[in-house]
């Protein structure tokens, strides 16, 4: 036997190798095989050269770059970033914690700030164009607005669920405020918070990418309109792959944050909901913040406080929609607009749940293909805009290829998961049963992961929606919502604006709607 045990280690040592290398191995496949077809495409002129750059003027582009000018519109956009999040922190912190201390202060004051949140950030730029121009004063306006909601509910929810027992007994102990806000309300809260930071984080810099794209003559999204304007996609190409590593690093480093603050044994989050009102007084309190703003609206128009031109009187916004209903301009848009999220979202959608169950089903297909989707994921959406309009043009076709991409991700994350956490027991059943690839799909891995799909696909939707309002924003046409407002903001005519706001809102809810309602009929069999 002591003769044989060398030979057998000798023997197995290949095989214990081998895998761990492949292994290691697998995620670089897929990039090494897309730089081979780009080398292979760009120097066999597949492409133009000024559509398909080489890799090595995309490298040299770098270089060239990194002298001076990439570093100085990098560390403008960081300083924007820096500012709007501290501002947009700062003020979702303090309202977020006001209203989760205060019931009262909830019941008033978040239905209307629930209502806002209906209305994407996209939706607010052309109106903050119109009120602040394209300075500095409109990237603030855009990185707040994009930063405070998310903060602001996870915080309400971190202090309003705040250990009911712990506080009980602080109650009981009578212990001092100051030393209940810091030993309890705080560590209890701190989670929640700081799931809001990350997505704050996240919002902020997309929307940040979005308004310099859109209006600004400095900062990482101006320089890639520069180049794209001059067909100079090589700086393009540059300008992405440093947004895909800041998006790494941003949340890399908000991660680390997290580990660092909160190292103790936490619950689960609480659900991001409005508590119902019981009583007639709940109610009428709810209405109270919506009466006093519109009459402080009205007040204003009426006095002068504020330019026409900048803030038009509630009447005129209403029979500027009633006029677009009535000429069937607003319906036509919307049916526009409506027609590119559902087609974006067919297409993104069908490929996003192709993707998610072979990266689920395949443990060796997520290795190989599941590190490249992650890092596209980091590029933030509006990074694609100039490429997508450089290799598509401005038409029907870029815009439903960008409405694609945002709903892609979605259901491919949330496929994946939900096929991945399925029970073990299913694939033991599936062998036991032998049943073949499409049985098991049909019979037991769909059923089994159909609420994370389902909840994908409401997601899939509503970014399909924020997607096709960006589109028509970058790539002008005759119709859709988005390019009514854009064009109203070049005519200063906030009326239309603010129609074009509401319906934005009040379509984006009944998108959400709908998505739970197909999620919940789609999933009733597990509830019964």
């Amino acid at each position: 036997m002591s003769a044989l045990q060398p030979l057998n280690l000798v023997s197995a040592a290949p095989r214990l190798r081998w895998p761990a290398f492949g292994r290691s191995a697998l995620p670089w496949i897929v990039p090494l095989c897309v730089l081979a077809l780009w080398w292979v495409a760009s120097h066999r002129h597949w492409m133009s050269p000024q559509i398909l750059p080489t890799p090595e003027l995309v490298w040299s582009s770098l270089l060239e770059l990194a002298a001076g000018e990439l570093w100085s519109n990098l560390w403008i956009s960081l300083q924007r970033l820096l500012r709007g999040l501290l501002a947009g922190i700062a003020a979702g912190a303090l309202l977020g914690a006001w209203l989760g201390a205060s019931r009262r202060a909830e019941r008033m004051v978040l239905p209307t700030l629930s209502a806002l949140a209906q209305i994407p950030t996209l939706a607010w730029i052309p109106l903050f164009m119109v009120c602040f121009g394209i300075g500095e004063a409109l990237k603030m306006a855009v990185l707040i607005k994009a930063v405070v909601m998310p903060v602001l509910m996870h915080t309400l929810v971190g202090v309003r669920d705040a250990q009911p027992r712990l506080r009980e007994a602080a109650t009981v102990l009578r212990l001092p405020f100051g030393l209940r806000l810091r030993r309890l309300i705080l560590p209890a809260a701190l989670p929640s918070f700081m799931a809001g930071v990350r997505l704050a984080l996240s919002a902020g810099w997309a929307s940040l990418l979005a308004v310099e794209l859109l209006a600004s003559s400095e900062g990482l999204g101006y320089l890639m309109v520069w180049a794209r304007q001059l067909f100079m996609l090589d700086i393009v190409f540059v300008c992405i792959v440093l947004i895909g590593l800041l998006g790494v690093a941003l949340d890399r480093g908000i991660g680390w944050l997290d580990r660092r603050l909160v190292f103790w044994p936490h619950t689960s989050l609480g659900q991001l909901q409005l508590q119902r009102p019981n009583t007639f007084g709940e109610r009428a309190l709810a209405w109270v913040l919506p009466v006093l703003l519109l009459a402080l609206w009205q007040l204003a128009s009426a006095e002068h406080w504020v330019d026409p031109n900048l803030l038009a009187p509630p009447a005129k916004v209403v029979a500027s929609a009633l006029a677009g209903f009535a000429d069937g301009s607003l319906i036509q848009a919307m049916r526009m607009s409506l027609q590119r999220t559902l087609g974006g979202l067919l297409i993104g959608g069908s490929l996003g749940l192709l993707g998610g169950l072979m990266l689920g089903l395949s443990p060796r297909a997520e290795r190989l293909f599941g590190p490249s989707f992650s890092a596209l994921r980091q590029i933030a959406i509006f990074a694609w805009v100039p490429l997508i309009t450089a290799w598509c043009g401005l038409g029907e076709g870029a815009k439903w290829a960008f409405v694609a991409m945002a709903a892609f991700f979605p259901l491919l994350v949330a496929t994946q998961r939900a096929v991945a956490q399925a029970p073990a027991q299913l694939t033991e059943a599936s062998q036991v049963l032998h049943l073949g690839l499409l049985q098991r799909l049909r019979w037991l891995t769909l059923p089994a992961a159909a609420p994370g799909i389902f909840a994908g696909l409401r997601l899939a939707l509503i970014y399909a929606w924020l997607g096709t309002i960006g589109a028509e924003y970058f790539m002008p046409s005759d119709g859709g919502i988005g390019s009514l407002m854009i064009g109203a903001e070049q005519l200063m005519q906030t009326d239309r604006i603010l129609t074009g706001m509401v319906l934005i809102g009040l379509a984006g809810a009944v998108l959400n709607y709908l998505g739970q309602t197909l999620e919940r009929r789609a999933t009733r069999w597990r509830h019964a």
